[in-house]
């Protein structure tokens, strides 16, 4: 359903328009998608789109161009290799120790890779706790984190 509804909301951006979250939610329950604002503003966060200055002096929704998200991916690996520590990890919860002050800055760079593996996040001053849904997730993501920092 998620994977359906976001596509649709990248067509009708596309497509059509649309200035206003309300907007959004009444095309999307005219395709026939029951959600809500709450939802969609999720979905918007998620699917990084952003609002731009249309022709009419507006604003309307619009997706990210992929190569400024491919430099925006690459900026985040860059803040997150500057930032973490040391990684170990205990049964389904991996723990990054960062440099004083980066936790924060850490955990949003995972939460914004959108791993399916990672169920939250959790930020001190310079330690931050991944809670994953298995061990041997917990035991991938940490050689994957001790890899990119070595």
């Amino acid at each position: 359903m998620k994977p359906n509804r976001q596509a649709k909301i990248l067509e009708l951006i596309e497509t059509k328009d649309i200035e206003t979250q309300e907007q959004l939610l009444q095309e999307l329950e005219a395709c026939g998608f029951a959600t809500t604002q709450a939802t969609i503003s999720r979905d918007i966060k998620e699917l990084r789109i952003i609002k731009e200055l249309g022709e009419n002096g507006s604003y309307r929704y619009s997706a990210v161009p992929k190569q400024l998200e491919s430099n925006a991916t690459a900026k985040l690996h860059n803040i997150f290799r500057q930032c973490v520590v040391s990684c170990d990890y205990a049964q389904n919860i991996v723990v990054m120790k960062t440099m004083p002050g980066l936790a924060s800055a850490a955990c949003s760079a995972m939460d914004s890779m959108n791993m399916d593996m990672i169920v939250g996040t959790l930020a001190g001053d310079d330690t931050a706790f991944l809670l994953l849904r298995d061990t041997p997730s917990a035991a991938a993501l940490c050689a994957d984190i001790k890899k990119q920092i070595n």
